[in-house]
């Protein structure tokens, strides 16, 4: 009985996240869904800057990074994980930074931490994430997660050229480091919503170990996805001029 509860279970949340990730390209579910589950920060009125990646890919230190270098207050829109939240931002002419790495890096360390999702699933979510936003891959800026660990204050930069806005820059020294560790660690403590019912939150949970990256790492190189790894590698290179 116990196992076959488990395995319903596991059927219900690969159905949940199939579901969301298909759905999350539309401005008018994933935003409005996002507000009512308490999920992230969706685009409203009031925001100032757009900051979104599929998980995995630094959304936490880039806000975390952002937000701890200005003087002010700053509302930025994130961690939906959802192409729409993106789309909004664009529609209403906002600053938006899109994060991207690695489809094997990214995929690979959420499902590994997602043992009821499995690597093609979580595959196909890269994909579903990214695809909807190559029509407006030329009204964001984009940026690795090698650029977000390497120069956050070059990202900044980017964006200030791009849209005009004058963010303070992240100088990257010990001190602007802690302040954005402090506020990795308070958004984590901050998070109130659920996530995606039964599959939870993409992150702030016990790092997946060594054995659960390995069989996601397997998984991911298996012949039977090299068709969806195809396509990602290609939408990769569109976005960073890069293969995958």
């Amino acid at each position: 009985m116990r196992r076959a509860a488990s395995g319903a279970r596991r059927l219900a949340a690969r159905v949940i996240y199939e579901t969301g990730t298909a759905l999350g390209r539309y401005e008018w579910v994933a935003v409005p869904v996002a507000r009512w589950r308490r999920h992230g920060v969706p685009v409203g009125p009031r925001t100032d800057v757009v900051i979104e990646g599929y998980p995995r890919s630094g959304n936490t230190f880039a806000v975390a990074a952002v937000t701890s270098a200005q003087p002010g207050r700053l509302l930025i829109a994130h961690h939906l994980h959802a192409p729409g939240n993106v789309l909004a931002g664009v529609r209403r002419g906002l600053p938006t930074l899109v994060l991207i790495d690695r489809p094997r890096s990214a995929v690979v360390e959420f499902a590994a931490g997602k043992p009821d999702i499995t690597v093609g699933q979580a595959l196909r979510g890269w994909i579903r994430f990214y695809a909807p936003l190559v029509r407006v891959r030329r009204r964001v800026v984009v940026a690795t997660a090698d650029e977000l660990r390497s120069d956050m204050g070059a990202v900044v930069r980017r964006v200030n050229d791009r849209f005009g806005t004058g963010l303070r820059g992240f100088d990257g020294t010990e001190d602007a480091m802690q302040r954005a560790r402090d506020g990795m660690e308070a958004y984590v403590r901050a998070r109130a919503g659920p996530g995606l019912p039964l599959v939870g939150r993409s992150g702030g949970a016990a790092p997946p170990v060594e054995a659960e990256r390995d069989r996601a790492g397997r998984a991911y190189d298996s012949p039977r996805l090299a068709s969806l790894r195809g396509r990602a590698a290609r939408l990769h290179e569109t976005f960073t001029g890069t293969l995958g």
